[in-house]
């Protein structure tokens, strides 16, 4: 009875976003905070959006973009309003063809376990964001693997990552966060479902100061 009675107080986040998303790496330091301040409510997770599966389809129409060149303001922008640490160089010099392989990169690692599924997606936002790499390429991918095995050896396994990397499971556990982002008419990123066993469910869509996001969090009280 007492397992049945805290998970239903807990609050249950979802969290869309996508490797390639500089509004969600901002959001970030908020996110942290937040599971800081109300440590053992939450329940978290990130669920992979898969946001620019190319550039052939892919259209922002409410940034005007549908070219890498385009992405770069957007970045500077997200810079200067949030002060996030975000580097728009890679759209000049070596912009991804697709945020797809970053994604599927995430749900490899996760095969592992939840914590070195985020550890790869932080890994990952740092290399393309901090360090202007190409995260669509699988050299890079490779890279930011030994790098975090190299640096979390208890939690990630860079060999096993390698062998899951756009494989089955790993291409299998994105197809399941595309179909709930679909199911959930999802389309713009980040954005964060919050639930809570009787109250009604919130969906906060693209970046917020960290006092919105707490007052939001104070109605599941």
């Amino acid at each position: 009875m007492i397992e049945n009675k805290r998970a239903a107080d807990q609050i249950e986040v979802v969290f869309y976003t996508d490797p390639l998303c500089c509004w969600s790496a901002a959001l970030q330091q908020h996110i942290d905070k937040l599971r800081k301040e109300l440590s053992g409510k939450l329940s978290f997770r990130y669920c992979m959006a898969g946001m620019i599966p190319s550039w052939q389809t892919f259209k922002d129409p409410m940034n005007s973009i549908d070219k890498p060149s385009q992405m770069g303001p957007v970045w500077m922008e997200a810079r200067h309003i949030t002060g996030a640490d975000i580097d728009d160089q890679v759209w000049v010099k070596d912009p991804p063809a697709s945020s797809l392989p970053a994604c599927i990169a995430v749900k490899a690692a996760e095969l592992q376990s939840v914590e070195a599924g985020e550890k790869m997606l932080f890994a990952l936002r740092d290399a393309v964001m901090k360090h202007s790499l190409n995260i669509a390429k699988d050299a890079v991918l490779s890279e930011v693997a030994d790098k975090l095995g190299a640096k979390h050896p208890e939690i990630f396994d860079a060999s096993r990552f390698k062998k899951d990397y756009n494989q089955t499971a790993s291409r299998n556990k994105l197809r399941e966060d595309l179909n709930e982002i679909k199911i959930h008419k999802i389309g713009r990123f980040p954005t964060m479902l919050i639930r809570k066993d009787g109250y009604k469910t919130l969906m906060i869509t693209g970046y917020r100061p960290y006092d919105v996001l707490i007052s939001a969090f104070s109605h599941f009280n």
